[in-house]
């Protein structure tokens, strides 16, 4: 299976920084795989997953996306790609369906028109297709302030879903969001999988939201230390969990960050 993103040795150095926020990483995902790339705060998880998708520039190194160059094409590179960013990105003044319809006319899906009902049938049916599977279809027309996080979260996967990207960027994905919020997006996001085959790269120091992923990527310090599947993670660590092969990588890379656990385990409660 061929790779979807393909990265060689990047580097991303800020001005003010005297060490790179990124450092010499890299690392391939293949189609249709589901990529988690796990560290505590502040290990570069942001910064790399910014530059994949074409909003933060790098200092060296060459990455692909779809086979696209993303500084030389960078607008294939987001024609291919859904993001979810870290912070809410729903305007609150609009309503979910004009927050999802906004979006599709900017990528160019449709020409706009001022109301739902006048926007093609295509696109109509596209977007009760996408709410419904997350049961939020009776939602689409309240407005951004008035939702919950958790239903916010979901109608922004389903406004980056509405171009069918090759790649499906989440970044902190569940941050603020309680359990059962939690539990109930990344249902709809294995659906998603599921049924479109899309590959999914994922930010996160919630331990649990790496466990099934194919691949998990340690990252602390701007630098790779382990990319494999879970299972060959806890046998290369000596841990019976990815929980504490996590905890033992944080140890043994000097990390003052074994916050993450706690996180971890509060999310888990």
């Amino acid at each position: 299976m061929a790779p979807v993103i393909e990265v060689e040795n990047l580097v991303k150095q800020y001005k003010k920084s005297t060490k790179p926020a990124v450092d010499g990483v890299s690392f391939t995902v293949d189609e249709g795989e589901f990529f988690a790339f796990l560290g505590p705060n502040g290990a570069g998880k942001t910064t790399t997953i910014s530059i994949l998708t074409t909003t933060l520039s790098m200092t060296s190194g060459a990455v692909r996306i779809a086979g696209y160059d993303i500084e030389r094409e960078d607008r294939q590179v987001r024609e291919q790609i859904g993001v979810i960013a870290q912070r809410p990105s729903l305007d609150k003044s609009l309503t979910a369906e004009e927050n999802i319809r906004i979006h599709a006319c900017l990528y160019g899906l449709y020409g706009y028109r001022p109301t739902f009902k006048m926007m093609p049938a295509e696109y109509r049916d596209r977007v009760r297709e996408l709410a419904g599977v997350v049961g939020m279809e009776d939602s689409l027309f309240t407005k951004g302030g008035k939702l919950s996080g958790g239903m916010a979260r979901k109608f922004e996967v389903v406004r980056s879903l509405m171009h069918t990207p090759h790649v499906l960027f989440l970044d902190e994905p569940t941050q603020g969001l309680d359990a059962v919020a939690r539990h109930d997006l990344w249902d709809y996001l294995d659906h998603v999988r599921r049924e479109w085959g899309t590959t999914v790269f994922l930010t996160t120091h919630y331990i649990d939201e790496a466990e099934s992923a194919d691949t998990v990527c340690l990252i602390n310090r701007g630098k790779i230390a382990l990319c494999c599947p879970p299972e060959q993670m806890k046998r290369n660590l000596g841990a019976d969990t990815l929980e504490d092969a996590y905890v033992d990588f944080l140890r043994r890379d000097g990390a003052d960050h074994l916050d993450a656990l706690v996180l971890a385990r509060g999310a888990a409660a």
